[in-house]
């Protein structure tokens, strides 16, 4: 069984920086280390939307997932730190984040 989770992140609202965004999640340009991170955190997909300078990621997770571990992981793998601060280089954070925080967990509220 899977579980879907979505989650919003601004860019910086600049036209070449959202471009150059852009290029970084091409498939032939994302990091195989980010793409082994994702897959071995039991994350079986992940998409990412744009509308403006708006991100919308979905994610779905089998029943391995964890935030905490994924967190954890992510903490300690140097290349996974070291796209996280690139990618903070055109990224902002929503004007309702608290402390460090990026991407933010949205609540479902309509199913159809």
């Amino acid at each position: 069984m899977t579980t879907r989770h979505c989650f919003a992140l601004d860019l910086k609202d600049d036209p070449n920086l959202i471009a150059e965004y852009k290029k970084h999640h091409s498939a032939s340009n994302v990091w195989p280390e980010i793409i082994d991170s994702i897959k071995g955190a039991g994350i079986e997909l992940l998409d990412i939307y744009l509308v403006g300078n708006r991100l919308f990621m979905i994610m779905e997770v089998n029943d391995s997932f964890s935030f905490e571990d994924k967190k954890k992981s992510d903490e300690n793998n140097p290349k996974v730190v070291a796209w996280e601060d690139l990618m903070w280089t055109f990224q902002q954070q929503l004007p309702w984040a608290k402390g460090n925080e990026k991407w933010l967990l949205m609540d479902k509220i309509f199913t159809l």
